[in-house]
């Protein structure tokens, strides 16, 4: 049974830095990416940034691009999300998920979500 669980989240100030660490288990390849959601109150859910478990290969959404770090450590089956120079904006639950396509489109699995809050 594949699972993933996100954690790492907390309660920050604007410019400060939190890492997430999404840990997928149950997975017999790594034929598959873990993408970073976020979902704000009263907003839809955004894209973030997804990896490529398999090559490594990144994207991200140009809301995070140069602020946040997607990586991955296959011996640990963790994916981690850097998130440096927080903003007030970046406020939400962020979700894990894991997709078997690249670039991700159908998500298979989610994690729960851990809940980032930028202080301004």
């Amino acid at each position: 049974e594949v699972q993933l669980q996100a954690s790492g989240g907390g309660l920050v100030q604007a410019g400060g830095s939190l890492r997430l660490s999404c840990v997928a288990s149950g997975f017999t390849t790594d034929d598959y990416a873990i993408a970073w959601f976020r979902q704000a109150p009263g907003r839809e859910r955004e894209g973030v940034s997804c990896v490529s478990i398999r090559d490594g290969t990144t994207d991200y959404a140009d809301s995070v691009k140069g602020r946040f770090t997607i990586s991955r450590d296959n011996a640990k089956n963790t994916v981690y999300l850097q998130m440096n120079s927080l903003k007030p904006e970046d406020t939400a639950v962020y979700y894990c998920a894991a997709s078997r396509y690249w670039p991700p489109s159908e998500y298979d699995y989610w994690g729960q979500g851990t809940l980032v809050t930028v202080s301004s």
